[in-house]
């Protein structure tokens, strides 16, 4: 290693030389980038060069491709987010459709009928009811730990929806009155914090 001979300066290559290779150079890949990797990758045929030899078509073709590709990526996402939006609408709408009990009775005109929730002070109810033909009155209203609260009263109405927030520990519920000419039966639906449904009228 140590005994390996010195280049001759004269042999170099001089300063002239080597910017005149990197020229060279440069210019053979500009003219290669162009003549034929952009037409065959691109389509792009700024020479006319890459038609004459097929290159241009091989890279129009690759471009349609992409773009074919590209545009079914994007349709795979959409139907994607579609079916996604889908489900999830699917899944709150059979979410919102599952109550935890469901009653049905039937009122002869100018019968009543009370149901009570046994509910913990602070507890909630959603509830939904609604008459099979006809119109009721009735009164939501709690009892017990010696008080009485009256949440609600309607008179003629075919159905309601809401949430019952019980005031104190009691029982939180509905009185109906049949006020029509004609039996009609009211059904309720219940979910939420109670411990128990009882008829107390």
């Amino acid at each position: 290693m140590y005994n390996a001979e010195k280049p001759n300066p004269a042999e170099l290559p001089s300063s002239a030389q080597l910017l005149k290779s990197t020229i060279i150079a440069a210019a053979a890949a500009a003219v290669i980038l162009i003549a034929i990797v952009l037409p065959a990758e691109y389509g792009i045929d700024l020479t006319r060069l890459g038609r004459v030899l097929g290159l241009t078509e091989m890279g129009e073709i690759k471009s349609q491709l992409s773009d074919e590709a590209e545009q079914d990526r994007q349709a795979a996402e959409q139907d994607q987010s579609h079916l996604l939006d889908v489900f999830i609408s699917a899944a709150h709408a059979q979410e919102a459709e599952v109550w935890q009990d469901e009653l049905s009775f039937e009122l002869t005109p100018g019968q009543g009928a009370e149901w009570k929730l046994v509910m913990d002070q602070g507890a909630s109810a959603e509830y939904r009811w609604y008459t099979s033909d006809g119109r009721v009155n009735y009164d939501l209203h709690g009892d017990g730990s010696g008080k009485s609260i009256s949440y609600k009263k309607g008179r003629g109405v075919e159905s309601e929806t809401g949430t019952i927030d019980a005031a104190f520990t009691g029982n939180h519920g509905w009185f109906f009155r049949n006020r029509t000419s004609a039996p009609l039966t009211v059904t309720l639906q219940l979910r939420g914090a109670y411990t128990d449904i009882k008829r107390t009228y």
